[in-house]
């Protein structure tokens, strides 16, 4: 390449690189392998400097693909990296900066490989390519096939083993990476893989064992989100003498063999995104996620889901049943900070909701804490900007709402926490408000939002089941929440006016044309009357459980008490309208008795005075409202694509040509 050379498109014309792909094979003992794992450059992180990489050693790959039958390169190539990484712990212990570098670049190397060659072939062609050897021509070792399975052990043994270290902290991150890499051949599949060679390898065999230690290790990492080293620290860092025998020896080969180069002058957008994140809290949360969503064996159960449902807090004593493998132990209240601070992100908050759904020990220990608006704010902040959020986080985040509750001690604590200032909330200002009012506020205009928008009947049901949970909890509402239950529910008995008008001039125009296809009011009209009769549970609910705590309530309902009037003699709402019906007429009559020009303070006052005289006996009690989150058939159909359209808009250092993705559908950058 020469000295002065810093063009990534140099990178097809490099010998060593060319020699690896070319039709000699080289011995995994020769000098050659020193020469070629002897580079150094900024890693790439944005999808441009990603795209640049992959387009110039493209070629390089394509070439390989087609050597590699005769020459076994390829591995060489990965017995030298297991050769290496066999003396990766000593090396770190002792700062030997040089041999860790060699053995980050090889797998390196070995990670841009096999992204090319799992997106060119099947999984059956590549792990042929893991037995060829340096024989005759397409010959292969009938031991060797277990290289695969050697590699991934290997990587699962880097990940959890090895000190992370500034010196050791990128090839950490490589090795998440590698492994995210070689479960990618679902993003070339339309359907969902079922059966694979790559899950076959980890769920069973050699790689089992490792199951908990590695859901563990990835637990932390995101617990921990340390940020990389600053650029040159780790590497190779000259001494102030000058360098020094160690540093020159480095120099040399680095300068001399290859050549140090940059990204097209784009190493100052790599440092910033290395500044706002930790990529290896990022890589490690996201392979975890592939790891959890893997389909079940047809003999054996995910191990690593297993691991996510049943880890322990560290401070649990008790013995684990015999019955539960993959166990481990981990300290919550670490998880809980981190997933707190975490909420910003798709992938956090799809562990938060994996974690609340399928672990009873962490759902337990969460719903115990007494600081749950550190959790429940991020979550209402996520629905609050529902505009900026893709559906698929908007969903997670109510799922999460849902599932909290569904508990009645949550939805008591809720209302006894109080928020200050909530400076995200802009339709009005909130000097003061429980969390519970809050809540209520913000899954209201999520359901007004998706009525003029997007009109999911599946994000309104999520909503309405949330509040419903609520709704016999609900304690001193702040009076901007009680006006907006009764504004929703005007808004609703609008939307049903404005339907029945056109369901009745439809019936009409009917009788005058048989040709024209008439829109299905019916079902419109249906859907909407669904939604009011669980807006009318809902403040019935109240009513009945928690009259006395909530006069804003009964005040919003006594100012627009015309708007139930159309409601009183419909069939479908007659008798869930017998209570509010009998609440707004009961506290009318006091209000009248009182006298004209009633100021707010009086008529709250009134109201209170009325909730002690108000015969309990009078309101008829219905079932308890609750609603319990029951994930849908075949989960794997929603999960699995929407976990890797995270990895792939979200993976550090990783880019796939948006032309080869099958899964779903996307745009080129």
């Amino acid at each position: 390449m020469g000295s002065n050379s810093s063009r990534i498109g140099d990178l097809p014309k490099n010998e060593y690189l060319k020699k690896l792909s070319g039709t000699e094979s080289v011995s995994e003992n020769d000098p050659f392998w020193n020469q070629l794992l002897s580079f150094s450059f900024p890693a790439p992180t944005s999808s441009t400097e990603l795209k640049l990489l992959e387009e110039a050693t493209i070629s390089v790959c394509r070439s390989l693909v087609e050597n590699n039958p005769r020459t076994g390169n390829l591995g060489a190539l990965i017995k030298v990296f297991l050769s290496r990484t066999k003396e990766l712990k000593l090396s770190a212990e002792c700062q030997n900066h040089i041999f860790i570098w060699q053995t980050h670049n090889a797998l390196f190397i070995i990670c841009c490989v096999l992204k090319v060659f799992i997106s060119e072939m099947s999984e059956e062609e590549l792990q042929l390519h893991f037995t060829y050897e340096e024989k005759s021509p397409g010959s292969y070792s009938s031991d060797s096939e277990d290289l695969l399975e050697e590699l991934l052990c290997c990587l699962m043994q880097l990940i959890t083993d090895i000190p992370l270290l500034d010196i050791t902290y990128e090839i950490s991150v490589e090795a998440v990476s590698t492994m995210v890499v070689f479960l990618s051949c679902q993003l070339f599949h339309k359907e969902v893989l079922r059966q694979s060679i790559s899950h076959k390898y980890l769920m069973r065999g050699r790689c089992l064992p490792y199951t908990s230690k590695l859901v563990k290790t990835l637990l932390y990492n995101f617990i921990r989100q340390e940020k990389p080293p600053p650029p040159g620290t780790h590497v190779l860092p000259q001494q102030s003498d000058g360098g020094g025998l160690l540093y020159g020896l480095a120099s040399g080969v680095a300068t001399g063999l290859w050549t140090v180069f940059t990204l097209g002058g784009v190493g100052s957008k790599v440092a910033a995104a290395s500044e706002l994140s930790s990529p290896l809290a990022n890589q490690s949360l996201l392979l975890l996620l592939v790891l959890a969503n893997l389909t079940d064996a047809a003999d054996a159960p995910n191990p690593y889901r297993q691991a996510i449902m049943s880890f322990k807090n560290t401070q649990d004593s008790s013995p684990f049943p015999s019955s539960i493998p993959h166990s481990f132990q981990i300290n919550f209240n670490s998880l809980y900070m981190a997933l707190c601070e975490q909420q910003t992100s798709d992938q956090a908050t799809l562990l938060l909701y994996t974690l609340l759904h399928q672990n009873s020990n962490i759902r337990t220990y969460m719903l115990a804490r007494t600081d749950m608006e550190n959790l429940v704010l991020p979550i209402l902040e996520i629905l609050y900007h529902v505009e900026e959020r893709n559906s698929h986080h908007v969903y997670m985040a109510l799922i999460i709402l849902l599932i909290l509750t569904e508990d009645d001690g949550f939805n008591r604590s809720i209302h006894e926490v109080m928020l200050k200032n909530i400076t995200w909330y802009s339709e009005r200002v909130l000097t003061e408000i429980s969390l519970g009012s809050l809540l209520i506020l913000v899954v209201i205009r999520t359901i007004q939002y998706n009525m003029t928008r997007t009109r999911d009947k599946y994000l309104h049901t999520n909503c309405l089941a949330a509040l419903a949970n609520m709704s016999a909890q609900f304690r001193s509402l702040h009076q901007y929440a009680a006006q907006r239950i009764v504004s929703l529910f005007s808004l609703l008995s609008k939307k049903h006016n404005k339907v029945l008008e056109q369901a009745t001039q439809s019936l009409r125009g009917s009788l005058s044309s048989n040709d024209v296809p008439l829109p299905d009011y019916a079902q419109d009209l249906n859907v909407i009357e669904e939604v009011i009769r669980m807006m009318l549970e809902i403040i019935n609910s109240c009513l009945t459980n928690s009259l006395h705590h909530n006069p804003n309530l009964v005040y919003a309902l006594l100012y627009k008490r015309d708007l139930f009037e159309q409601f009183r003699t419909h069939p479908s709402f007659q008798d869930i309208m017998q209570n509010i019906d009998l609440v707004i007429t009961f506290f009318s009559s006091r209000l009248l008795q009182a006298g004209a020009e009633l100021s707010v303070e009086r008529v709250l006052e009134i109201i209170k005075q009325g909730v002690v005289a108000l015969p309990k006996d009078r309101l008829k009690k219905f079932p308890e409202l609750k609603f319990k989150y029951v994930e849908e058939e075949q989960p794997e159909e929603f999960f699995i694509p929407y976990v890797w359209s995270l990895v792939y808009s979200s993976a550090v250092g990783l880019y796939w040509n948006p032309q080869d993705i099958q899964l779903f559908t996307m745009d080129a950058d």
